[in-house]
């Protein structure tokens, strides 16, 4: 009895004869093609790029370290002395748009004056990406080094600001 050749592509169905079986015998199979394979390994790579950039990195790792793991820009902005806020912003939009951060506002009935209501935070599929590349090891050691910075009065009311549900 003689088996069709499997094939090491996903996404794709393809029908395989198997003659000398039956005539009338064939197998379905899932395969993609080698563009898809490659273009599954850029976006990786895309963002693996995207991540290990040195202020992105920092940043997901300020934010891995927060204690409620909801950093403001400006909780951000002052554990990262030698970037400007513009900085933050831009690459903390990289990190949105490569789906690892996710951008979380407080619910208006929830705000208060004064005080924070745009968050960032990991996103579930950032949290398995990084997990996946073993860049999660470190979150409680990050939140040991963020609870030893010392913080301005300020800080300390943005850090104590309610925050949005998970």
């Amino acid at each position: 009895m003689r088996r069709p050749t499997r094939l090491a592509y996903r996404s794709r169905l393809i029908r395989i004869s198997t003659k000398r079986f039956s005539p009338s015998s064939t197998k379905t199979f899932v395969m993609s093609t080698p563009d898809e394979a490659t273009g599954d390994l850029d976006t990786v790579r895309e963002r693996l790029n995207v991540v290990t950039q040195e202020t992105r990195f920092s940043l997901v790792q300020d934010i891995l370290g927060h204690p409620s793991g909801l950093p403001t820009l400006k909780e951000l902005d002052y554990v990262n002395p030698s970037r400007s806020r513009t900085t933050i912003r831009q690459h903390l939009q990289r990190l949105v748009e490569a789906g690892i951060v996710e951008r979380v506002e407080l619910p208006e009935d929830r705000r208060q004056n004064d005080l924070p209501y745009t968050f960032y935070r990991i996103s579930e599929e950032g949290r398995r990406f990084l997990g996946d590349h073993r860049l999660l090891r470190a979150e409680e050691t990050l939140r040991k080094v963020y609870d030893r910075v010392e913080k301005t009065p300020e800080i300390e009311r943005y850090e104590s600001a309610p925050r949005p549900d998970r």
